[in-house]
């Protein structure tokens, strides 16, 4: 019996290694609580659905729920706290012929809504 209980707690350990264990990604001197205030203030919300902004709902650009989980920007570029503050900063330097406009963003407006952006993970 010891044997039996000995190896159902190892497959139960086994199994909870499996278990989704997301972190956010953190982007170093950003303010989450004040990029979802730039997000507002921006109007990204006119082409995007953003959980958390009020206001219009756009369906122009993707839905941006669960942003924090995905694996690229755009479609093709690695979803990364530099990459992403590069993205919002400067849309088409990144990929051309995107819809999705330069906004005049500061560095760290960038950064700041990278950092609200990584918090979306539903």
């Amino acid at each position: 019996m010891r044997v039996f209980t000995a190896l159902a707690t190892a497959v139960c350990l086994m199994l909870a290694g499996c278990e989704d264990h997301y972190r956010p990604l953190q982007v170093a001197g950003g303010d989450a609580d004040r990029g979802r205030r730039l997000i507002t203030q921006f109007q990204c919300s006119a082409c995007h659905v953003i959980p958390g902004i009020a206001g219009v709902r756009g369906e122009a650009g993707p839905s941006l729920a669960a942003f924090g989980r995905r694996s690229y920007i755009a479609g093709r570029i690695p979803n990364q706290p530099d990459r992403l503050m590069q993205w919002l900063a400067d849309p088409p330097a990144m990929k051309p012929g995107t819809l999705m406009p330069g906004m005049g963003l500061s560095a760290q407006d960038a950064r700041d809504m990278a950092a609200y952006l990584y918090t979306l993970d539903e």
